[in-house]
């Protein structure tokens, strides 16, 4: 293992903070621009995860270049909307999925359908990809060193 030179401190959690984050960033541009080029634009809750994947790759960017507490409010805020949003996408192509089913074949019930409805036209699980993010997101923040540094005063009598 490397030793960093004697006087300057080793920060393998910001190394892996910010190369998580880094990662995660590639990611948010890699399922924006799959969304778009699916035409994932039908409805407002079609627009959901672009809009929340064009908001957050600014953030990102602030976040790894010049991250205080600000920014890491608000990416934590939008990472738990992340994870709310691939609940309900995940929950919408479901539902999606068993109208389908029940439409082709009305007496499928169950397990059956629950089955086929996973494995419908509308990919059940990709939703899923959301809740990872946003879990990646709020991991990348977690117990970040800008959150607990101490401000520093301007009163000199302290």
């Amino acid at each position: 293992m490397v030793q960093p030179p004697r006087g300057i401190p080793r920060d393998d959690a910001g190394t892996l903070r910010r190369l998580v984050l880094a990662v995660l960033t590639f990611g948010i541009v890699g399922v924006g621009f799959e969304l778009v080029l699916l035409d994932h634009m039908e409805d407002l809750w079609q627009w959901a995860p672009i809009v929340l994947l064009a908001a957050a790759l600014p953030v990102s960017i602030w976040l790894i270049l010049s991250p205080g507490i600000a920014v890491i409010r608000t990416y934590q805020a939008m990472m738990v909307l992340f994870v709310f949003s691939g609940f309900v996408g995940q929950w919408l192509h479901y539902q999606g999925n068993v109208e389908f089913e029940l439409e082709m074949y009305p007496s499928r019930q169950g397990l059956e359908l629950v089955w086929e409805a996973l494995g419908g036209a509308y990919p059940s699980l990709a939703p899923g990809t959301m809740t990872l993010f946003g879990l990646l997101g709020l991991i990348t923040c977690l117990r970040h060193p800008a959150l607990h540094s101490k401000p520093v005063s301007t009163n000199t009598l302290e």
